[in-house]
């Protein structure tokens, strides 16, 4: 199914989590690394020291090669095992839990993998969209498309209160969280004071980006 994905899928550089990262890790990992951008741009930015990816697809982790210090190709649980325990300071999962079948249990292993202390950067696309409930109240229409929230690989899909409990539930701490795609300034007053106060602004987040501590 990724197979007719384009070269900006796996090579896109996830700058918007700078606020999020700490200042400096030596043992990084990112499940999904795509084709190793945003790994790469860690250690060139001196966020990271050594950096390990994971990746499914064999032609992007070809390319991740070149810029990430060791890569693992294959299926993320099948090859979690090769990896130390307590072994990474930082760990990204941007965009990839909501592929795999059981990220609950990913999630709990990888809270095994971190040394205490550590910092879990998760992405998540947010189901709760305007676009997506919208329709579906309207119409009945859930429709899959390329890409997006409605990407036909997701497996998964998740709210704010869902992403948060699959989080605190493996152990881990929230301690900050970005909503992507909210703008208070594009939204009329009454709007804007209605989604700034209640759970309807998650109705225009189109992601929500975590971060969480071991």
């Amino acid at each position: 199914m990724y197979e007719t994905k384009d070269n900006n899928y796996f090579s896109f550089v996830r700058k918007d989590i700078a606020p999020l990262l700490p200042s400096q890790s030596a043992e990084v990992l990112e499940l999904g690394c795509g084709a190793g951008g945003t790994l790469g741009w860690l250690k060139a930015e001196g966020y990271a020291g050594h950096t390990t990816g994971m990746e499914l697809c064999a032609e992007p982790a070809a390319i991740a090669r070149t810029r990430v210090d060791k890569v693992f190709e294959g299926d993320v649980n099948a090859t979690m095992g090769q990896l130390p325990l307590e072994g990474f300071d930082l760990v990204l999962c941007l965009d990839v839990l909501e592929h795999l079948v059981d990220p609950w249990e990913t999630v709990k292993r990888l809270y095994g993998l971190m040394r205490t202390g550590g910092t879990l950067i998760v992405s998540l696309p947010n189901i709760q969209h305007y676009k997506v409930v919208l329709p579906l109240l309207l119409k009945g229409t859930w429709q899959y498309k390329e890409d997006g929230i409605m990407d036909r690989t997701h497996l998964r899909f998740f709210s704010r209160q869902s992403a948060s409990e699959m989080l605190t539930n493996a152990g881990f701490k929230i301690s900050d969280c970005i909503d992507s795609g909210y703008n208070s300034r594009r939204i009329f007053k009454f709007w804007k004071f209605l989604l700034s106060h209640t759970s309807m602004r998650d109705l225009t987040a189109s992601q929500f980006v975590f971060r969480a501590e071991k």
